[in-house]
């Protein structure tokens, strides 16, 4: 459900044991709260009316919520609203935050393929050298949101691996990049991709070299709808009291694939605090096994109130 491809560093007595693998987000913790709501519900049955509860896959990138969707699943169990929640690190313990609207950035993934011409690190003059294109290029890419993008719109372009050659005293031929891009509008995103589009290519010709993008338009906005928001706010209330509820968090420029089941239903998302803890995909997050009990009530009740029987 879960797996990111980190080194866990916790050192608590539940750490990973698979070297290089770990629950670096809480979605073990998501489960725990939807079983312990699940059990509840059918063993309680107060409400009037069917309720699907979805244990997504693969939202880690794998678009897991998307094949879902593609799936049948909202006209498979009838689905007519669909709510979802994550954990908050740094948010206190017993608290909920929200908003209606975007709440989510879209979360786009690029690929960067440069090709120029190796050979002896001391004959630097004969070569081609896609690290130095490739660093050029890095460099290029902070200008899109700092120079092109309106500076009260939000967006991120993050170049994340950087992979070239296989010793001390050669130039490679090959060097590869990859990174994501995160916005909250349509003209922005459209944006950050042709200046992308425009700028790679260009600087590799520059130097000699041949470079190629390959971006990915992942995940869409996460939007949540306005009636549904308010009841989500409701039923936050009722299990941690009106001053424990954010109304009007500002958006996350992290992306979530819960997106594509919000663009099928009106729904909404919501975030329940995991307090003090490390931060979403770093080796030392560990999901605070407090935050079980809130976030299980807030699924019992919702089912409870929305269906009352």
């Amino acid at each position: 459900m879960d797996a990111l491809p980190i080194l866990e560093e916790t050192g608590k007595p539940w750490a990973s044991e698979v070297p290089g693998k770990m629950h670096a987000c809480g979605h073990d913790g998501h489960t725990s709260m939807l079983l312990g709501a699940a059990k509840y519900l059918a063993e309680t049955r107060r409400f009037d009316g069917s309720v699907a509860v979805i244990f997504q896959p693969a939202e880690e990138g794998g678009a897991g919520g998307k094949a879902m969707v593609d799936d049948g699943l909202m006209d498979r169990f009838g689905i007519q609203e669909v709510y979802g929640m994550h954990n908050y690190p740094g948010l206190p313990v017993g608290r909920f935050a929200i908003r209606p609207g975007p709440i989510m950035a879209a979360a786009d993934l690029f690929t960067i393929s440069i090709e120029g011409k190796g050979g002896h690190a001391a004959k630097p003059h004969a070569t081609f050298d896609p690290l130095l294109v490739g660093s050029q290029i890095v460099q290029a890419l902070q200008s899109i949101v700092s120079r092109n993008v309106d500076p009260l719109k939000n967006a991120v372009v993050s170049v994340t691996t950087f992979h070239a050659g296989d010793a001390f005293n050669i130039i490679p031929q090959r060097a590869e990049m990859t990174g994501t891009a995160r916005t909250l509008e349509p003209g922005v995103r459209d944006l950050i991709e042709a200046r992308m589009g425009d700028m790679v290519p260009k600087i590799a010709e520059a130097f000699g070299a041949r470079a190629v993008l390959s971006y990915n338009r992942n995940y869409p906005v996460t939007v949540n709808h306005p009636e549904q928001t308010d009841k989500a706010i409701a039923i936050a209330r009722d299990v941690a009291g009106e001053a424990s509820v954010d109304t009007d968090i500002a958006p996350l420029m992290g992306g979530e694939d819960f997106s594509f089941m919000l663009h099928a239903r009106p729904g909404a998302f919501i975030f329940v605090g995991n307090g003090d803890s490390a931060g979403l995909h770093h080796p030392a997050y560990d999901f605070d096994d407090e935050v079980i009990p809130l976030g299980a009530s807030y699924w019992g009740r919702l089912a409870e109130r929305l269906m009352a029987a």
